[in-house]
């Protein structure tokens, strides 16, 4: 999505220009300080843009490196009340970028089996209030992360099933989604107060018995957001103040590995979002983030902040 676009025409698929309501066009003076700014993303959609357009421009590249045994995620990020569930989950009518992801991945194991043997496996989980809950088994209450020997962190207890469909995973996603923590704030109706992360295992076996696997993480997060905008008092101003400590501390990981040569420690350990994404973030693994702005002028602050946030984003660079 854009913010109050310059006419598409003049404008490269991959610009976006954000430009200030508040400001006088015919006021000379200040015309050097102009808070129009254009940002340059790897591609940029407008309102027209389907979810197959969005998918095949931002996702569908990753299938084949999660099949080769590489890690993946795709992150939705953005204001409450922009779409992120939309683009992430979609509606019946509308499927999302997960439902389009998984049927590829299905597809190309049936392409590819001939002598390897693959198995899927998923979990699906919520950060709350920096509580983690299995949106699959929320009766196990409140989970913790162990990290293994190899470094790897581990939802410890983590529901984990094995899937041999994408309607199946959807079904099982749907069912998860009912669980998961929304109420309605001033911005959006159902406002999701919590991140949720799908992870998707694809593990393969050769007949000559080596293993390998790739890791796929499709993650929904809780909405960027001012308490003025969402006018929340009481419980849903601690989860706010919650939801905002973790995407802090995932801005401050993305902004410490995008200037990787003078920062030696990259703190993955602020919140339970950024110790269970460390691999994503920094390791053998390829990110996308889809960040979402609303096209309204009110939403001035809210667009300029996201913009500035997916555009330190863009330079990470991972090893």
């Amino acid at each position: 999505g854009a913010c109050p676009l310059a006419s598409p025409a003049h404008v490269p698929r991959q610009v976006v220009v954000l430009r200030d309501p508040m400001e006088d066009p015919n006021d000379v003076l200040r015309a050097s300080r102009s808070r129009e700014k254009s940002y340059v993303f790897d591609m940029a959609f407008d309102s027209s843009a389907t979810q197959e357009t969005v998918y095949r421009a931002t996702t569908r590249g990753l299938v084949a490196d999660v099949i080769s045994g590489h890690n993946a995620t795709v992150f939705a990020y953005g204001p409450t009340g922009c779409g992120k569930t939309y683009t992430m989950l979609g509606t019946d009518g509308e499927p999302g970028v997960c439902a389009h992801t998984l049927g590829e991945l299905f597809q190309a194991i049936k392409d590819a089996s001939g002598d390897t043997e693959y198995k899927v496996s998923m979990s699906y989980l919520e950060i709350y209030n920096e509580m983690i809950r299995d949106l699959l088994n929320p009766s196990l209450g409140c989970l913790q992360l162990r990290e293994d020997a190899g470094g790897t962190v581990q939802v410890a207890g983590i529901t984990e099933i094995s899937a041999i469909s994408a309607e199946e995973v959807l079904q099982v996603l749907a069912r998860g989604n009912r669980q998961r923590t929304q109420e309605p704030t001033a911005a959006n109706r159902t406002s999701s107060r919590s991140h949720a992360v799908l992870q998707v295992t694809v593990r393969q076996r050769r007949r000559g018995g080596w293993l390998r696997h790739g890791r796929l993480f499709m993650i929904d997060l809780a909405g960027s957001e001012r308490a003025a905008q969402t006018q929340n008092r009481g419980q849903r101003m601690k989860e706010g103040a919650h939801i905002n400590r973790s995407l802090l501390a995932l801005g401050n990981c993305i902004k410490a590995l995008s200037h990787r040569a003078s920062t030696k420690y990259i703190n993955y350990r602020d919140s339970k979002l950024t110790r269970l994404l460390k691999d994503s973030l920094g390791g053998n693994s390829r990110t996308v983030m889809i960040a979402h702005i609303s096209p309204a002028s009110t939403a001035f602050e809210e667009s300029h902040s996201t913009l500035a946030y997916a555009h330190r984003a863009k330079s990470i660079h991972t090893t």
